[in-house]
């Protein structure tokens, strides 16, 4: 008789009917507390993070590295002993991509040097620190019910705006001027804007570029509003022209996160879950021009991997020039704090 192992992709392919969509795995992390074992370094002492090399994106293909508009470099499988790493759902790297500043569905920072090979592939992150938000008396955030961080944005000058859903706010941290002990201060968002779902609000977020007709507003779309199959919600806030406007659902994909590329474009970051297929994740690419007072956009899909692909629940997205010029997008993945779950690193070169 053959035994057939019932491994991680397989449990995620649907093994286990243990919740439907990817709004269950992200309630089984949720209702599971952070694997605390005892006191662990603070954000003035580095954590030790270990990382294991992904060398092929393809399973079953080794040889392949374009997928759509994407060429896959390379990427590493994360882990650490520290008690509050995983649950990544914001994410963004330096100009050169040397530095990344991830956010936690804990509400916890990651702050690490990202190492690479003389050819840029991944190897490792380095120097790195966790540490709880803080909100504006020093106090962790978490502890005033703002813990499920989704979302991240870098303004100016060393400025970061972090998207928390279930209370559907957006706070404002001087990383630049702070580090991680930067304490918080709240953004006026829009009265719409906290009328979306507890569990389904901002999810992306992004800070529109100098030139473009929103220069200096806040981007955020909602993970899924208004309950409705075929549209989300979105809002410019502040800049030139802020507005309200909807984004186009598809195959019911629920938008994960954003990020302006070097040429000014928004993409859009999507992942759909469930039993019958597992995994599957999508970008989108749009203009922010597009984003006009009722619009309804959807850009155009330019990249898709399912689970013949190494992905997990790929939540936060950042792009950055590296020193060829080229565009190159970054995801990490949201493990939920959940055994069976990934906190994945994966980068790829955009071919425009």
């Amino acid at each position: 008789m053959t035994r057939t192992r019932l491994t991680r992709r397989a449990w995620l392919a649907g093994g286990l009917g243990l919740a439907a969509g990817a709004g269950g795995l992200a309630a089984l992390g949720h209702g599971a507390e952070k694997r605390r074992t005892g006191p662990a370094p603070g954000p003035d002492q580095p954590t030790p993070v270990s990382a294991r090399t992904i060398r092929r994106f393809e399973i079953t293909d080794p040889t392949r590295t374009r997928f759509g508009a994407l060429e896959f470099r390379s990427g590493l499988a994360l882990a650490s002993t520290h008690p509050d790493f995983g649950g990544f759902s914001g994410l963004r790297l330096s100009q050169q991509g040397k530095r990344l500043l991830a956010v936690t569905d804990s509400g916890d920072w990651l702050a690490a040097a990202v190492e690479t090979t003389a050819d840029g592939a991944l190897t490792g992150l380095s120097d790195a620190r966790i540490g709880p938000v803080l909100g504006p008396r020093g106090e962790k955030l978490a502890t005033s019910g703002r813990w499920d961080c989704e979302a991240l944005a870098e303004g100016p000058e060393g400025t970061v705006y972090v998207g928390i859903e279930r209370v559907d706010e957006i706070w404002r941290f001087d990383i630049g001027r702070d580090g991680l002990l930067a304490r918080g201060a709240q953004v006026p968002v829009p009265a719409g804007m906290r009328r979306w779902p507890g569990n389904k609000g901002p999810e992306a977020l992004a800070v529109a570029p100098a030139g473009s007709p929103h220069a200096g507003g806040l981007i955020v779309v909602a993970e899924r509003a208004f309950g409705h199959r075929d549209v989300t919600a979105g809002f410019v806030i502040g800049g030139p022209n802020p507005c309200e406007f909807r984004m186009r659902r598809r195959d019911d994909f629920d938008v994960s996160d954003c990020c302006v590329l070097p040429s000014g474009d928004l993409m859009i970051l999507e992942r759909r879950f469930r039993w019958s297929d597992g995994m599957a994740i999508r970008l989108r690419r749009l203009a922010i021009a597009e984003l006009k007072p009722n619009a309804v956009v959807e850009g155009r899909q330019v990249f898709e991997a399912t689970m013949m692909q190494d992905i997990d629940n790929m939540e936060g997205l950042a792009a950055h020039r590296d020193g060829a010029g080229d565009t190159i997008l970054t995801m990490i993945s949201d493990d939920n704090f959940n055994w069976f779950q990934r906190t994945l690193l994966l980068q790829f070169r955009l071919v425009e």
